[in-house]
Parts: C-alpha cells; structure tokens; sequence
C-alpha cells in the first residue's frame, strides 16, 4: 500500500499528437493521469467542429510512487521519458495541477502562448475563478493578458484578466496594478 506523502505529480514527455492515447492507456494501468484539454473549433473546407486538444502539446501529467510506478508508466505506448533535469524526473508542484484544473475549467480565457516569456510584472489574481493564481502580465489594457508560466515543464498559457484583481509581487512587497 502506497502512503499518500510518497504520490506526486510528474510531467511526461509523450510521442507527437499522441496525448490523448497515452492518458487513455495510463489510465487503463491503473495509473493516475492529467491530460489539460481546450476545446476549440476547428475549420475544414467542408464543415466546422469543436475538437479538445492537449492544452500543452506533447505532454501530459502522472500522480505516481516514483519508485514503484516509473517502469510502469514509461512501458505504456507513447510516452517518451519523464521531464527532469538529467536522470531525475522533476516533482510538480500539487498547486501547478490545481492551477492547470482551474484554468481549463475557463476555455474562453485562455489563449496558447507558444513564444518565449517576454519579461513582465509579476502578478497575483485577488478574486474571481483565478484566484491565488501568480503569473507575468505581458499586456495592459482594459483586459490584461496573465501568462501563468510552469517552469517545471517550460510552458505557459494565457489567461484574459481584469487588472482590478491583480495584485504586483515584486521584492517581498506587493502593490495594486492599475
């Protein structure tokens, strides 16, 4: 029997267009998986149809006993090898899983950010669906752009926000952004 303290959450690297498969077959092992997904609407010259695509192309999320379950996992169809730093996967925070949760439970907001991070303040969301949520605003206005950004897989998503619930986090002090 696994202790709760021993599960954690771990970032796979997973063959290309293949993320819904592999989130199938993990789950089918008995494995616990995340797979962020958006639904869009895709155009064809004869028809329109909403599709759910990965959030994050080519990766998707595992709540596993490292020891026990790695071999497992990395012997399912698809999946590449674990996201770290040398040999060791890389622990993902439970608050970045929840944060992800969140974000895909609002699709309107979140727009896909493919380029690198442009520098920005650092922000903290006061209120409303994205609450406790910190990225880097790259875009001011009446609407402003929060770019959450997951440093443990390199990636991060847009989300539309009104600069009345963000918080500035700069040098341990914070200040309201206007």
């Amino acid at each position: 029997m696994t202790d709760a303290e021993d599960l954690k959450w771990y970032a796979l690297y997973v063959r290309s267009r293949y993320e819904k498969r592999a989130h199938e077959l993990l789950l089918e092992r008995g494995v616990v998986s995340f797979l962020p997904l958006l639904d869009t609407w895709k155009l064809w010259s004869d028809r329109k149809k909403k599709v759910s695509e990965p959030l994050f192309r080519g990766y998707l999320f595992v709540n596993i006993e490292i020891r026990r379950d790695k071999i497992t996992v990395l012997d399912t169809e698809g999946v590449v090898k674990f996201i770290g730093i040398s040999q060791t996967p890389s622990v993902i925070y439970q608050r970045d899983i929840d944060w992800l949760k969140q974000l895909v439970r609002e699709p309107d907001a979140i727009h896909r950010r493919v380029d690198s991070l442009p520098p920005g303040q650092r922000v903290k969301v006061l209120a409303g669906p994205f609450k406790d949520l910190e990225g880097v605003v790259v875009k001011q206005g009446r609407e402003s752009r929060l770019v959450v950004y997951f440093a443990s897989i390199m990636q991060g998503v847009e989300v539309t926000i009104s600069p009345d619930v963000l918080l500035a986090v700069a040098g341990g002090c914070c200040k309201r952004t206007r």
